[in-house]
C-alpha cells in the first residue's frame, strides 16, 4: 500500500520542518517538502505534527494471567490511541516472564493479534523473589529487551550485582525498580502531613533514593549501564545528575503523572492516584521537570498499569497500585511540557521516541527514509477535557478524568499499516 502524508510538520530530535512523507511497502520512501506520488491513500496533515512513532519502555500488558485488567489485544490498541507504535512490557505477569517459555508466548501472541510492536522484558530473578537469577540467556535468545523485577525491588545487592553482570554479557540493559521495603514498610502514599491527616502509613522517599544511590554505585563499581524507573523525588533526581556528571552509565525515566500531580490527588481517599512510588509534593514535582529540561531524566514512559475497578474501589489501603496511561501520555507531556515552554517538540520526541528506542536497543523511534513505516500523526491545537470513558484500555483507573490538555493523537502508523486513523481505531 501506498500512503502520502502531505502538509505535516515533520518533527525528529534533529529538526522540526513542513515535509511530505511518503509510505511504500511499509517502508519510508521519501521525505521531501512537496514531494507527490501516486498513493492508495493521503492524509493531509495540515497543521498537524508528523513523529516517529512513539515508544514506551515501561508498561504493563498483564498478559498471561491477568486478562480481566488486560491483554496483548486491548493493550496494544490503546497503545496505538495513544500513538504508540513499540511497547515493551513488564514481567509482573502470571507465570512470570523468567522463562523463554512465557517469553515466546507473549511475542507469539503479540504478532498474531497485537496492532502495535511489543518487546518483553524478562525478570531479573525467578519469580521475582530477588534470590535466584532467572534464565536471561535464554530469555535473550527468546527475544527480551532487557530486565527488570519491576514492582519490586532486587533489595539483595550480591544478587543485584551478579543480574548487573550477567546481562552485560547479553549486551540488555538492567531495568531498576528502586525501593527498600524495610523503609517503605507496607506505606500506600507519600510520607508527610497529609498522610498523617488522612490517617494512613507513609512512604519515606528515602526507600527510593537509597535504592537508586545503591544501583548507581553498582554501575559504577562494575561499569554494567542501568536505567532508572519511575523517578519521583529531589534527591533521586539529583543522585542521578551526580552520577551522570561522574560518567556512571546511567539513564532515568520519570512519568507524566510524577510532572502533573502531587499527594494531593490522593485527597478523599482518591484511589486511582495511588501507585507506586507514590505521587509526591509540589518540590518533586519541580525537580522532575528540571531534570527532564537538562538531560538528567532521558525519558517519559507511561508505567501502563491497569487495574479492574473493583481492585481500586476498596478502602485506600488495600487498593491496587498503578494508573493506566497509554492514552493520556502524550497530551498530557504535551500540555504541560511542550506549551508549558520547558522543552520543544523535538526534545518531546527525543524523550519518548528516539532514546526509549536507544535504551531498549531496537530500532525504533526514527522517522528516515528507508525505515519502517512506523509514525504517530499529532493535533497540537485541539483543547478538551479526559474522558476516560472513552479509552481503549479494558481498564479505566486514571485520576486524570476532566484534566484540560492540549494535544490529540490523529493517527497511528505500524509498519505502514493505518491502525488510528482521526482519532479512531481502524483495526
Amino acid at each position: 500500500m501506498k500512503i502520502l502524508i502531505k502538509n505535516g510538520i515533520v518533527v525528529t530530535d534533529e529538526y522540526e520542518k513542513r515535509q511530505n512523507v511518503f509510505i511504500e511497502n511499509g517502508i519510508v520512501s521519501r521525505i521531501e517538502e512537496n514531494y507527490s506520488a501516486d498513493a492508495d491513500m493521503v492524509l493531509d496533515a495540515d497543521g498537524l505534527y508528523v513523529l516517529p512513532g512513539l515508544v514506551d519502555a515501561h508498561c504493563h500488558l498483564r498478559d498471561p494471567g491477568y486478562e480481566y485488567k488486560e491483554d496483548i489485544v486491548s493493550g496494544t490498541r490503546s497503545a496505538a490511541m495513544g500513538g504508540f507504535t513499540s511497547v515493551a512490557c513488564m514481567p509482573n505477569t502470571n507465570p512470570v516472564a523468567d522463562n523463554k517459555t512465557v517469553i515466546r508466548y507473549i511475542i507469539d501472541k503479540a504478532n498474531r493479534e497485537g496492532v502495535v510492536h511489543v518487546f518483553p522484558i524478562g525478570a531479573m530473578t525467578k519469580g521475582l523473589r530477588g534470590e535466584e537469577l532467572a534464565e536471561i540467556g535464554e530469555m535473550k535468545e527468546a527475544g527480551i529487551v532487557g530486565v527488570s523485577d519491576d514492582g519490586r525491588c532486587v533489595e539483595n545487592s550480591s544478587v543485584m550485582k551478579k543480574v548487573m553482570l550477567y546481562a552485560r554479557m547479553f549486551n540488555l540493559p538492567v531495568i531498576c525498580h528502586c525501593e527498600d521495603s524495610r523503609l517503605s514498610e507496607d506505606g500506600v502514599m507519600n510520607e508527610g502531613a497529609l498522610s498523617t491527616e488522612m490517617g494512613l502509613r507513609g512512604i519515606s522517599k528515602a526507600a527510593e533514593e537509597i535504592m537508586i544511590a545503591r544501583d548507581v554505585i553498582l554501575s559504577k563499581r562494575f561499569d554494567v549501564p542501568v536505567h532508572i524507573c519511575h523517578v519521583s523525588t529531589v534527591l533521586g533526581v539529583e543522585i542521578i545528575r551526580y552520577a551522570k556528571r561522574t560518567g556512571v552509565k546511567v539513564t532515568a525515566e520519570t512519568c507524566p503523572h510524577y510532572f502533573t500531580l502531587t499527594e494531593r490527588a490522593c485527597a478523599g481517599y482518591n484511589t486511582l492516584a495511588k501507585v507506586n512510588p507514590p505521587l509526591r509534593n509540589e518540590e518533586d514535582v519541580e525537580a522532575i521537570i528540571r531534570g527532564l529540561c537538562d538531560g538528567t531524566i532521558d525519558i517519559i514512559a507511561t508505567d501502563h498499569a491497569p487495574h479492574h475497578m473493583d481492585e481500586k474501589n476498596v478502602e485506600f489501603d488495600k487498593a491496587a497500585n498503578g494508573m493506566v496511561g497509554f492514552e493520556t501520555a502524550l497530551p498530557l507531556s504535551y500540555t504541560v511540557l511542550v506549551k508549558g515552554g520547558h522543552i520543544s517538540m523535538r526534545e518531546l520526541v527525543r524523550k519518548m521516541s528516539t532514546k526509549p528506542a536507544e535504551i531498549l536497543g531496537i530500532d525504533k523511534g526514527r522517522l528516515i527514509e528507508g525505515k519502517m513505516a512506523d509514525i504517530t500523526i499529532f493535533n497540537p491545537n485541539v483543547d478538551y477535557q479526559i474522558d476516560i470513558s472513552k479509552f481503549v484500555s479494558k481498564s479505566k483507573n486514571s485520576p486524570f478524568h476532566g484534566f484540560h490538555v492540549s494535544g490529540k493523537v490523529v493517527a497511528t502508523i505500524v509498519n505502514g499499516r493505518i491502525v488510528v486513523k482521526d482519532g479512531e481505531l481502524v483495526v
